[in-house]
């Protein structure tokens, strides 16, 4: 059994989160520039198994595409083109990065480490791996 691995896609930085190898457990990745993102991914596929992707989908309230839908449809062509073997999952992705801040301030993080936008990145991909792990049971 391969892993998940999860993608909050970004403009600017893209956070992922990944299963262990019995996709029981979502843990933080790493978060990577956008323009780097494939190359990264070329080089984690090649030392790990991973079954399925999974990519935030950003929706408005009423359900309707986010602006941000139009950088990520591109990636997504891409990264289907590069990788035909994986499987590729959409999870809606509202709210991720205010679970993520909150999440931050939970744990007990000062302000100065909640500025940290490449955590909120890779903590949105982690919640958005654990959105996905738990509608598949």
């Amino acid at each position: 059994m391969g892993r998940i691995l999860a993608i909050d896609f970004g403009q600017k930085r893209t956070g992922l989160a990944v299963t262990d190898e019995l996709q029981i457990i979502a843990n933080n990745l790493d978060t990577v520039h956008s323009k780097d993102v494939l190359e990264y991914l070329a080089k984690y596929v090649a030392n790990n198994k991973v079954d399925t992707f999974v990519i935030g989908e950003p929706k408005q309230m009423n359900n309707t595409p986010s602006e941000s839908a139009r950088f990520i449809e591109p990636f997504i062509k891409q990264l289907a083109n590069k990788f035909p073997d994986i499987k590729i999952v959409r999870v809606d992705e509202r709210f991720t990065s205010k679970m993520a801040f909150q999440t931050m301030i939970d744990a007990g993080l000062k302000k100065k480490a909640r500025q940290n936008k490449a955590l909120v990145d890779s903590i949105s991909a982690t919640i958005i791996l654990q959105t996905y792990l738990e509608t598949k049971i």
